[in-house]
């Protein structure tokens, strides 16, 4: 008996080892999963994409309307009393009261506070901190305007365990793991009491998981529903709270839990759960909202409140009993709080960008700098020049004008397509971009893809390069409107002007004002095309542009943001920045990574440059972009240039404000003719952003060589006396002869043209600010 016993306790002994064999190498490998992946990076997290911050001050040009329109993107929410919490605010007419929420800025963390503002003229008036010290500037938070999203499609918000309301973390244990902070991670009981009722069942009808284990199988393991997955989901539990406290487990599970679908987007977490539902942070729900929460996590998919709200209310109403049984909220509070509507948004926030067309140029500047998957997984706060409000305008303007157009030529209604790129003058800083009549579809992106003819906006680049050779060529220097053939390899070129007329000897300043091609064509030859084409890539042109004849008339194909560059170099007073998408990059933990400052460098000359922009605000005052006089308030002065390209197939226009450029180009995608030149296409897009956008009147910077002189634009004669216009030259210039008044008066009578007015009204009006 006694040598049974011990070959039975030898057998047991050896069948205990063949275990502990086997179960040694499984235990390590799970142990290295769980390690590995907790101490690591636990997720990969969407780069989060930024609007350019709004600084509030006494002054600004803002509407109400427009500044109520920024608070509804930032998600606050308008209270009918007294503020409780930030995110909210409070309008009486023009003033405002505004709760701030906090935020981490490159440069700065800026704490939650509360502003009076008053708005008066389309301007604030006064803006007033109600707390703290008086501070002449408030810097808004930015709007998040795009994420750039894992490969898995997994959205969260991740949370600080401290930045959790407590009230959500007390009823969640209540519902989910009443012992969470007492178990080792499994709980014995509870698996037997759900197994007995699945059994009797037949079917899954009670979980006995606690959270650590439901974290495992969300964090570790697939959904599939085997004896072997359940035995890895408990040692992965054990392991997991041998290695790691209670409070590092449930944050990692307040970050992890599944909460809801948004299309392929998961929505993971309860801090990215209240802005799905609710577009408030989670610190800023109320006792029912973040009940509701907590009831999702049973089912994100069967209680889903927008698809099944009478689920959702029963599930958050049990929630709210629960709460009221552990004395976590007063019974008769609780009582109140079920009658509450869901609260949840009618429509979930999509994950999808608004704005496709900036979102592409902001990738592309990053990914100069960064990794696809750096950007898809890093957590990444990248910090942009978008414009909100100048963002709606652009918009706004394409739509409404292709709309307005097609009706008043008898077009069919959607063949026009259109394309608008927005930026500073100074600091080239992009502010908006509409790559289509419809600013939400995320296809085929004009602004910045788009290769079409440019014609005439090119122009500028052969004037500015007759200019700076300012010993040869002034505004007045004569030029020859007479028939021209060009003889070339493939035959002869017989440049016409868009009207068919020629018109003899006329001054640069007609000609570039009035769009002459002939003329241009000779000065462009004069002057060399090599030279022409050096000076457009200063002004910032790039692509593939050949040294021909035809490259004079805007025979290019050329983008519109390609175009911007050129018109912002010309705007800036022949300073060329960079385009400039990004501020700054920061990591997940406010730390910055890099940061994109401006660098300016002079292009060409100023002097030059500044006669050029003269004549483009002549252009939109008496030549071919005079439209813009009725178009624009009467106090606003700008410059620019149309363009038309052949059969009426591109329409151009290009320009710019003492503060901003833009450039539009309308058209078709099939590239057939239009029927609109650049004045009646393009120029009445631009004029609808530039007529509502808060922007100031040109004033460019006068070098100091910079003289005045009055002259006859038309003949190209100094005048003695009062008659004529004031006209910009170079000192050292060549100066042309000089009449008087009473010799330019029979000279003009004797031409057998129709008088005309000799004094630019555009070169007075700039005159005059100097």
């Amino acid at each position: 008996m006694r040598k049974r016993r011990i070959r039975l306790l030898t057998a047991l002994g050896l069948v205990a080892l063949l275990l502990l064999a086997v179960t040694l190498p499984w235990l390590y490998q799970l142990n290295n999963r769980i390690v590995e992946k907790f101490e690591g990076n636990r997720w990969e997290l969407p780069a989060r994409v930024y609007a350019r911050p709004v600084d509030l001050f006494a002054g600004l040009a803002l509407t109400p309307d427009d500044f109520e329109s920024l608070l509804s993107s930032l998600h606050y929410v308008a209270s009918p009393g007294e503020l409780t919490q930030p995110g909210e605010y409070r309008r009486r007419g023009g003033r405002f009261t505004l709760w701030t929420r906090s935020f981490h800025f490159p440069d700065e963390y800026r704490p939650s506070t509360r502003l009076a503002l008053t708005f008066e003229e389309g301007r604030i008036a006064e803006l007033k901190p109600l707390e703290g010290e008086p501070a002449p500037l408030f810097r808004l938070e930015p709007v998040r305007i795009a994420n750039i999203y894992p490969r898995r499609h997994e959205d969260r918000v991740l949370l600080k365990l401290a930045d959790v309301p407590p009230l959500l973390i007390r009823m969640l244990l209540m519902v989910e793991d009443r012992d969470f902070y007492h178990h080792l991670g499994v709980q014995p009981k509870s698996i037997l009491r759900a197994a007995v009722a699945n059994f009797r069942a037949r079917k899954a009808v009670q979980g006995g998981s606690t959270l650590t284990q439901q974290l495992v199988k969300n964090f570790f393991l697939s959904n599939e529903r085997k004896l072997s997955r359940k035995l890895n989901e408990a040692a992965m539990a054990l392991l997991l709270e041998w290695h790691y406290d209670k409070d590092e487990i449930l944050e990692a599970y307040l970050n992890e839990v599944y909460m809801g679908q948004d299309g392929n987007r998961a929505i993971h977490g309860f801090g990215l759960a209240a802005q799905f539902y609710f577009q408030r942070d989670l610190r800023e729900l109320s006792p029912e909202q973040l009940a509701l929460l907590v009831g999702l996590v049973k089912g994100a998919s069967y209680y889903e409140p927008r698809r099944h709200p009478q689920r959702a209310l029963k599930r958050r109403n049990l929630v709210l009993d629960v709460a009221a049984e552990e004395q976590l909220l007063p019974a008769d509070e609780v009582d109140k709080l079920k009658q509450q509507p869901l609260g949840v948004t009618r429509k979930a926030p999509s994950g999808v960008t608004p704005y496709p067309a900036f979102l592409q140029l902001v990738r592309r500047q990053l990914l100069r700098d960064y990794r696809e998957e750096d950007l898809q997984s890093e957590g990444l706060i990248i910090f942009t020049t978008f414009d909100p409000l100048a963002q709606a305008r652009a918009e706004r303007s394409v739509t409404r004008s292709l709309r307005r157009i097609e009706q008043e030529r008898g077009l069919k209604p959607d063949s026009l397509q259109a394309a608008l790129v927005l930026a500073s003058v100074e600091q080239g800083e992009v502010l908006a971009a509409v790559g289509g009549r419809d600013p939400r579809y995320a296809g085929f992106n004009r602004a910045l893809d788009m290769q079409r003819p440019v014609g005439s906006v090119i122009k500028p680049a052969v004037y500015l390069t007759a200019l700076m050779r300012k010993d040869e060529y002034t505004l007045l220097t004569r030029l020859d409107d007479s028939e021209l053939i060009v003889p070339q390899p493939t035959g002869d070129w017989e440049p016409h002007n868009y009207d068919n007329v020629y018109h003899g000897e006329v001054t640069l300043l007609n000609a570039l004002t009035h769009s002459y091609n002939v003329p241009t064509v000779r000065l462009g030859m004069d002057i060399g095309v090599d030279n022409v084409l050096k000076t457009a890539r200063a002004l910032g042109l790039k692509g593939e542009l050949k040294p021909y004849p035809s490259l004079l008339l805007g025979a290019a194909d050329l983008a519109p943001i390609d175009v911007l560059r050129m018109y912002q170099t010309i705007a800036a007073g022949g300073y060329r920045a960079p385009l400039r998408s990004i501020t700054a990059v920061i990591n997940q933990v406010g730390e910055t990574l890099q940061r994109y400052p401006l660098e300016v460098e002079q292009a060409v000359p100023a002097d030059a440059d500044f006669l050029l922009a003269s004549v483009l605000h002549e252009v939109t005052v008496n030549g071919t972009g005079r439209a813009l006089q009725y178009l624009l308030p009467p106090e606003l002065m700008v410059a620019g240039k149309t363009g038309t390209t052949n059969d009426l197939r591109d329409s151009w226009f290009a320009g710019f404000s003492g503060e901003h450029v833009a450039v539009v180009w309308v058209g078709r995608d099939d590239n057939q003719p239009t029927g609109l030149t650049g004045s009646s296409g393009a120029l009445p897009v631009w004029a609808a952003l530039f007529s509502r956008l808060p922007t100031a009147s040109l004033q460019p910077v006068q070098p100091d060589d910079i003289e005045w002189a009055r002259a006859d634009p038309d003949l190209g004669f100094l005048v003695d006396g009062d008659c004529g216009a004031w006209i910009p030259f170079i000192a050292g210039s060549p100066r042309p002869e000089v009449r008087g008044c009473d010799e330019i008066a029979a000279e003009t009578l004797e031409s057998a043209e129709e008088p005309k007015d000799a004094a630019p009204q555009g070169f007075d009006r700039l005159r005059q600010l100097f």
